[in-house]
This record gives structure tokens, sequence and C-alpha cells, in this order.
């Protein structure tokens, strides 16, 4: 059995895998599942009106949650963590599956996102302390495997509950309870409490978490809002004071984020950098994609939706198989899936308006596979590069500014689809004179990830 091997990870740590696969499962599948049950929840509790309400009340929580698991991991330690968490996300799904009226199931959607986002920010956690640094690109490969296999199974979960869409979220509250319980059992003793000693400051980070708080949720309204000036505007709000909050974290006792976090010299600020921005220009496709696709090509919701797969199917093929890269080879990985990234955008843009669904699928992948050779080589050098002091927050870190890309990504899509006119409806003619705008706007923000990775894989030695 060779050393740092596929072989060897399943051997001696095949438990533990398991458990953060679990973990993540409940944070992809939940997000996908209900997306294609939504329509049935607004039919049958009133929701119409407030339709996006559900995605962004889940994503508003799972923000604050991914951003305060470093700090809570080690008040708690992992295993106490993780089913507290467990539990929480198990509340959570109780509201939404006994909700009589759409703004009860919203708190419960709000609930299931701080459940499910300390769930998958501790499982970063987790893989930082609880693997050996020469494992950690394979399990973040094997995470990106679950994701490829929730972007398929989702719609047909969705679809199987669509008539008894409360069932689903039965289904997803005892998954939870099962991984509450096995939690404490399948993570070592070692590191089921995290020392305290050497950390940057103790705490919460109250005031630093209530101004991301306040950022996302500005950020989020606008994406659901349909007047562009106003919704715009409130973009460019949310992201100032993301800012602030950048700005206050680098200033406090107890940080959120490493101190080198917004620092571009270093290895560690280039690499979240590049997460940001390629995440943030890449969900694009991910949220208008299937709409667009319904309209200009005539295809089903379902077909639709595995087109958009193409996408996790290229990360999660790639990302198994260049897990083994490293030194110079791995960099040429991280920049060539930068670039892949960026191109899959561009060819978007170009064939989304001439109905050559060859073409789009080939994008999809293309920018799939661009995930696949960057992320879990580009995670493994980040987490790196995080002084031990800061390991628990450089973790959580990584889905946090994921799940940041996303949400301003998909404001700043909604913002452009109201100018393009996507607000009045999706019929072939405003989609085909819509497309090349939307999905080319995104191209020159992948651009800047670009040079993220550039600086992330630079051998200068200003970069540490």
């Amino acid at each position: 059995m060779k050393p740092n091997s596929w072989a060897e990870l399943v051997a001696h740590d095949l438990p533990r895998l398991v458990l953060l696969c679990v973990g993540v499962w409940l944070n992809a599948g939940d997000s996908l599942v209900t997306a294609t049950i939504m329509p049935s929840v607004a039919r049958d509790i009133g929701g119409y009106a407030m339709f996006a309400w559900g995605a962004a009340g889940f994503m508003l929580g799972a923000v604050v949650a991914t951003a305060s698991a470093g700090r809570l991991s080690e008040r708690l330690g992992l295993r106490a963590g993780m089913a507290g968490s467990a539990a929480i996300y198990v509340m959570g799904c109780a509201v939404s599956a006994l909700a009589p009226h759409i703004l009860v199931f919203l708190v419960g959607r709000l609930v299931q996102g701080l459940g499910a986002g300390w769930i998958v920010g501790l499982c970063f956690v987790a893989v930082r302390v609880s693997f050996p640094q020469a494992l950690w690109a394979k399990v973040f490969a094997a995470i990106a495997g679950v994701w490829g296999v929730a972007t398929v199974l989702g719609p047909l979960v969705g679809g199987f509950f669509a008539d008894h869409w409360r069932w689903a979220f039965w289904a997803f509250a005892a998954q939870a309870a099962v991984f509450g319980v096995a939690a404490p059992l399948g993570l070592k003793r070692d590191i089921s409490r995290q020392e305290s000693a050497g950390q940057t400051g103790q705490g919460l980070a109250a005031a630093q978490l209530a101004a991301l708080a306040a950022s996302t949720l500005l950020i989020a309204v606008a994406g659901v809002l349909a007047q562009p000036l106003e919704s715009a505007g409130l973009v460019l709000a949310g992201l100032a004071l993301l800012g602030v909050m950048l700005r206050m974290d680098a200033q406090a006792r107890v940080q959120l984020l490493p101190r080198a976090a917004c620092d571009l010299t270093t290895v560690t600020g280039s690499g979240y950098a590049m997460v940001f921005c390629l995440f943030a220009a890449s969900i694009v496709f991910g949220v208008f994609g299937p709409a667009l696709l319904q309209a200009i090509d005539g295809l089903s919701p379902l077909e639709a939706g595995y087109v958009i797969a193409t996408e996790s199917i290229g990360w999660t093929v790639t990302a198994l198989a260049v897990s083994n890269l490293q030194g110079r080879r791995e960099d040429l990985a991280i920049r060539a899936g930068a670039f892949a990234v960026m191109l899959g955008i561009a060819a978007l843009a170009l064939a989304m308006p001439h109905k050559s669904l060859l073409a789009i699928v080939l994008a999809g992948l293309v920018m799939g596979s661009g995930f696949g050779l960057m992320w879990s080589l580009a995670s493994r050098r980040i987490l790196a590069s995080v002084p031990e002091s800061e390991a628990t927050i450089g973790a959580s870190a990584l889905p946090t500014l994921q799940v940041i890309g996303n949400i301003t990504g998909a404001a700043v899509a909604g913002v452009l689809a109201n100018l393009l006119g996507l607000s009045r409806g999706f019929d072939a003619r405003t989609a085909i004179q819509a497309a090349p705008w939307l999905f080319g706007a995104f191209a020159p923000i992948a651009g800047l990830g670009v040079l993220a990775a550039l600086r992330l894989t630079s051998p200068t030695p200003d970069l540490r």
C-alpha cells in the first residue's frame, strides 16, 4: 500500500471520511432538493411572493455559521460542536416541515442554514486537524464528489417529494439525527477538544459576525428584488459593509479570519481572494442557466438541471484524478484550473444565445473541470499556509468565502438580469439577447480569480 494513497485513506480513515461526507451532504442535498420542491411549498402555504427567500434565508444562516465554526470548535470541541450543530439543523427541519405559513417556513430555513453551515465549517476544521497534510487534497476531492452526487440526485429526490414536500424535511432531519449521534463516535478523542493555547484571542467575534450578517442580508435582499436601481444599491452597500467587517476583523483581538486573509502578498490572502472571485463568477450558471436553457433550447426543468449538472460532474471526476499532484505539477494544475473556469464562463456567453446545446455542455464541463483541477490542491495549500495558532479559523474561512462569493455573484447576476429585462419573463427572444451580457459580465470577475491563482502559485519570496 502506497503511503498517502487512496488505499491508505480508505483503510485507515474511512469512518471519519464517510462522516465528513455525510455532513457535507446535509448541506448540498438540502440546498438542491429544496430548490426543486419550492414551487410545491409556495403553492401549499402561500409563498409565491416570497419564493426566493427560502434560499436567501438558508444562505444567510450558512454564512454566519461557517464564519463562526472555527471559534465554535475552539470553545466546544469538534465532537460537541458537531452534535450540537446537527441538533440545531434537526430543529430547523422540523420547523420547516410543520410550517403552516411561509413566514414560519422561512424561520425554519434560517435555522437549517445555521445548523448546516456549522456542520460544513466544522467538517473543514476536521479535515485540517484530523488528517495528515498529505491526504488533505484527497479528502477535499471526496467532498467535491459529494457535491457531484448531490447535483445529480437532488432533482430526482426533490421530484420524488414534490407532492409531499414536508417529508423531504423529515428525511433530512432523520439523517442529521443519525449524523449527530455518529459524530462524537467517529471523531478521535484527541481532536474532540481543541486546545486554546496559542490562539489569537478567544471568543465569538460578535461585532464582526453582526457586520457579516448585515452585509449578507443586504446582498441577499438585493438578489430577490425586481427593481434594478434599488437592488444594485443594496449590493454596493452590502459589499461596502463587508469591507468594513474585514477592516474590523484585521484590527480585532478576536478574529473570524486569519490575519493574512486580506493580504494579497501572502498565500493565504491570494488563496481566499481566488476562492471568492471564482465562486462569485461561476454561480451565474447555476442560478440562471436552467431558466435560459428552458427558454432558448426548449428543455424541460429536469433536462436543464442535468445540463447544469455537467459542471459538478467535471469537477468531481477531475478532482479525484489530480489529488496526487504535488510541487510544480500542483502549481500548473491550480493555474490551469482557474483559467478553465474563466474560459468556461466566456464560452457560455458565446454558446447560450446560439442554441448550441453541445457547446453549452462542453463549456459546463470545462468550468467544472477547472474547479476540479484547482479546488482540492489550492485548499491544501491555503490551509498549509495558515499558522497552527489560526488552524481552526483558517479552515472554516474556506467555506465562508465560498458561500459569500456565491451569494454576491447571485445578487449581481440578479441585478444584471433585471437590467436586461429578464424580470418580465424568460421568453426566447429576451433570453437570447440577455445571455451574452449576463455571462460575459462575469468573465472579468473570473479573470481576477486567475490573477489571484497566479499569485497563489508564485515562487516569489514575499508570498509566505
